[in-house]
């Protein structure tokens, strides 16, 4: 009931929005849609005010969105010409893709090819960091072990206590037990909560380990570090902007500018930008101004 209740609200907000934009009787304003979280409502603001920087067109940023599956069909109806999504999206199966492990590059390209093929979506070069699970320690444990991946962990497993969302735990494909499989390794204890409290109770003692994401602004907040997946379990989730291509063909100057971000966001800088909304509750756009201000980007 909630899931539906949240999709309802988007969807009132995102109506909304079009019918004021187009009610304003221009074919010149931009609207990008995002999900729930911080990081890519930063980045919506940063575009923002590149775009506008740089144009005469005017961008509206359009959050909350419940899913990247309603970021995408809001993309394929035109109610919004661009977002930020990761290349992990691509196992979403939202076009025939074939069963297989894959590296972060084939991700890429098979996300560029079927989202420009089946979508007409230009699919960028990501950011420069992704957002996907991440086994994470306290610094302090981490540097006393030597622990570094995840692979080093694997002969203390037995005495190590994990904290873990309950879905993980129980997802066939990519949870636990399929980890587990693929490292060689089980834990002493694997405790499941919800994930928002994961990063305390690692913080805290209470566990060991947490599976948490990679981009979180409380791993700085908690002084947690995150452990390499050297065998490389889970699916890549690098995050790139995503743009309908008749906005670019309309606008082809927005290729540069949109290009402008590519590569120059590490996940220690969208921690650090995450932090800065997430913990010490600054403005989105504020902190996206300063950020393109710090790399030269706005004056």
């Amino acid at each position: 009931m909630k899931r539906v209740r949240r999709r309802l609200l988007a969807a009132s907000l995102l109506a909304a929005v079009v019918v004021s934009a187009s009610g304003c009787g221009r074919g010149d304003t931009i609207l990008i849609g995002t999900q729930t979280y911080s990081e890519p409502k930063i980045l919506a603001q940063m575009y923002k005010l590149l775009i506008e920087d740089r144009t005469d067109l005017k961008v509206d940023v359009l959050p909350d969105l419940a899913s990247s599956g309603v970021i995408i069909d809001a993309m394929k109806k035109g109610d919004i010409q661009m977002s930020t999504l990761y290349t992990g999206e691509l196992l979403n199966k939202h076009f025939p893709i074939e069963d297989k492990r894959r590296s972060r590059e084939e991700v890429l390209a098979e996300a560029q090819a079927g989202f420009d093929k089946y979508f007409n979506f230009k699919w960028f070069n990501p950011y420069g960091f992704e957002n996907t699970y991440a086994f994470t320690v306290r610094k302090e444990l981490a540097d006393e072990k030597g622990w570094k991946k995840i692979s080093d962990i694997i002969p203390e497993a037995g005495s190590i206590k994990l904290g873990v969302d309950t879905t993980w735990l129980e997802r066939e494909s990519d949870g636990y037990k399929a980890f587990a499989k693929h490292y060689g390794l089980q834990f002493g204890d694997t405790l499941p909560m919800e994930v928002a409290l994961v990063y305390s109770a690692v913080a805290s003692k209470k566990v060991d380990i947490v599976l948490a994401y990679s981009t979180d602004a409380r791993l700085k907040e908690y002084n947690l570090v995150t452990l390499e997946d050297d065998k490389q379990f889970f699916p890549p989730y690098d995050a790139s902007p995503v743009v309908k291509k008749e906005l670019l063909a309309d606008n082809p100057e927005l290729n540069d500018i949109i290009g402008l971000l590519i590569g120059k966001i590490d996940a220690k800088t969208m921690i650090d930008l995450n932090y800065e909304v997430d913990v010490k509750k600054r403005n989105e756009k504020k902190v996206a101004e300063d950020y393109l201000k710090q790399i030269g980007l706005l004056k």
